[in-house]
């Protein structure tokens, strides 16, 4: 059984699920400081069932949808559905399955995320198709896995309340802006470490006429764009920083992080698959985790920074 589990969770790189779960959480963990405190137990398992079952339903469609070019490439050869680990119908049933899930845990949480759901599908889903006609299709994953924080906010609020109108005006709060910045960084985020992914199949995708970035531009001018947007992210979690009110734990955060990109681009220059996993991998899987950390002491530990920050400017 523990095999057998093992061989699905590969199948759909479950160890993946860290990039984008910790963005979301922080995301509902703010909206929850926002508005009534502590969302519940019942709303944070729907949160983990829907998040879960949207991504292994896009991990499934990928697989299903790329599984002719996977037999190809010597990267991606010894995957499940090539070699036959796993049949093509059972791909499909956990797709199906999975896909289902997200829409019952949206339904369950509110009519808005329900009605959403659908949406929130099409671009998980649709992002596996684009290496086939666009050389952006990392800005397709990064919206993807954009949808991640803002449907977070909307599970605890209920509401669309970014742009709120109160006593028939248009009123703008410091709040309302924050999930929509946080859905940029992911995106940014995503954007970049994409790129340096894709830089290993740079050979592979030519010929087969599939599309990158770092076919269109090359690797090195791939990785260029690749360390501008993620200077760009550094920029948009300052600013997220700032909309929060965040003192000083984020702020040392902030800089490892700043860190731990820096890092990331010096280890995807060399663009072998060892360098490539640690920088695509681990040190992202480290900036996630981190962010969340930093966010979880900012919201749950209030004492933790009015304390150690007492003297310092509020943003």
């Amino acid at each position: 059984m523990f095999r057998l589990l093992q061989r699905w969770a590969s199948f759909v790189t479950f160890s993946h699920t860290i990039f984008a779960l910790p963005f979301a959480l922080a995301s509902m963990m703010l909206a929850a400081r926002d508005s009534r405190g502590w969302p519940g137990w019942r709303i944070f398992l729907l949160i983990l069932i829907a998040m879960g079952g949207g991504r292994t339903c896009a991990m499934a469609f990928n697989r299903i949808v790329d599984r002719r070019f996977d037999a190809l490439n010597p990267r991606t050869a010894r995957r499940h559905l090539p070699t036959g680990q796993i049949s093509l119908s059972s791909a499909i049933v956990l797709c199906l399955l999975s896909g289902a899930a997200l829409v019952v845990a949206s339904w369950s949480l509110n009519p808005l995320c329900f009605a959403l759901s659908p949406v929130a599908l099409f671009f998980v889903c649709f992002y596996s198709l684009t290496k086939r006609f666009t050389d952006f299709t990392h800005v397709w994953l990064g919206i993807a896995l954009a949808i991640a924080p803002v449907g977070a906010w909307l599970a605890v609020k209920g509401e669309v309340d970014f742009l709120p109108y109160l006593n028939g005006k248009l009123q703008l709060s410091r709040s309302a802006f924050v999930p929509m910045v946080l859905s940029i960084a992911v995106m940014l985020w995503l954007f970049g470490f994409d790129i340096i992914y894709a830089t290993q199949d740079y050979e592979f995708d030519r010929l087969n006429k599939l599309h990158s970035l770092a076919v269109r531009w090359g690797p090195k001018n791939a990785l260029g764009v690749a360390f501008i947007a993620h200077l760009v992210l550094w920029g948009v979690l300052a600013l997220f920083g700032a909309l929060c009110a965040f003192r000083l734990a984020y702020w040392l955060g902030l800089m490892v992080i700043g860190l731990l990109l820096f890092l990331e681009h010096l280890f995807a220059r060399k663009r072998d698959s060892r360098s490539v996993n640690l920088a695509f991998f681990k040190l992202n899987g480290v900036i996630s985790l981190l962010f969340i950390g930093i966010v979880a002491v900012e919201v749950v530990f209030p004492w933790f920074r009015l304390r150690w920050t007492e003297g310092m400017p509020a943003f």
